[in-house]
C-alpha cells in the first residue's frame, strides 16, 4: 500500500549537535512510517546560518536531496552552488559524491533527504580526516590508518603449540 505524506503536516524535532553551527529540524522517523526497508528518508529544515552535517561522502550509500522550499548553498568537490525550490541534487558513492549544505538566507530551507540504506557504510569526512562506520557510528581518524598486517607477525604465539605443525 502506498504511504502518502504531506511535509506541512509532519512533526519535526530539533537535532542540535555539540557544535552550534550544525543544527536542523527533522521529520519523525519517516522511513519507519513509510515502511521503507532499503531507504533512509527524512524531511529536514535547515535554519538560517546553519550547516547540515559535516562535509562528507559515503562509500556504500547514495543520497538525494529535493529542495521543497527556500534556498541553500551546496558544497561539493566541484565548488559551491545555490539550490532553490524544485532542485534535485544526487550524490553518488565515493569521494566525488562529497557534500554539505549551508543556509545562507534568512529563511528556513526545507528539503527531502533520501539515501540508500546498506547494512554497512563507511562515511568519510575530508575536512577533519575522520571515518565513520555506519550504522554503529564508530568514528576513527584516518591519520591512524595502519598497514593491514601491522603487529600480525607474531601469529604463531597466539596458537597452542600442540596445534602448530612443527617443521
Amino acid at each position: 500500500m502506498a504511504q502518502i505524506f504531506n511535509p506541512n503536516k509532519l512533526s519535526f524535532h530539533l537535532k542540535q549537535s555539540p557544535v552550534p553551527e550544525f543544527a536542523w529540524h527533522t521529520s519523525s522517523n519517516l522511513a519507519e512510517l513509510a515502511k521503507a526497508e532499503d531507504l533512509h528518508l527524512d524531511i529536514r529544515s535547515l535554519e538560517p546560518d546553519k550547516f547540515s552535517f559535516p562535509y562528507h561522502f559515503h562509500d556504500n550509500a547514495e543520497e538525494l536531496f529535493i529542495i521543497l522550499s527556500g534556498q541553500v548553498t551546496l558544497r561539493t568537490p566541484e565548488g559551491f552552488q545555490v539550490l532553490s525550490e524544485g532542485d534535485i541534487a544526487v550524490f553518488e558513492k565515493g569521494e566525488s559524491g562529497a557534500h554539505q549544505l549551508y543556509n545562507h538566507t534568512d529563511q528556513p530551507c526545507r528539503y527531502l533527504d533520501i539515501a540508500t540504506k546498506p547494512d554497512l557504510d563507511v562515511c568519510e569526512y575530508p575536512d577533519s580526516g575522520k571515518v565513520n562506520i555506519l550504522p554503529r557510528r564508530t568514528v576513527y581518524r584516518k591519520i591512524d590508518q595502519v598497514d593491514y598486517f601491522l603487529e600480525e607477525d607474531q601469529v604463531r604465539q597466539k596458537w597452542p603449540s600442540d596445534i602448530m605443525k612443527k617443521c
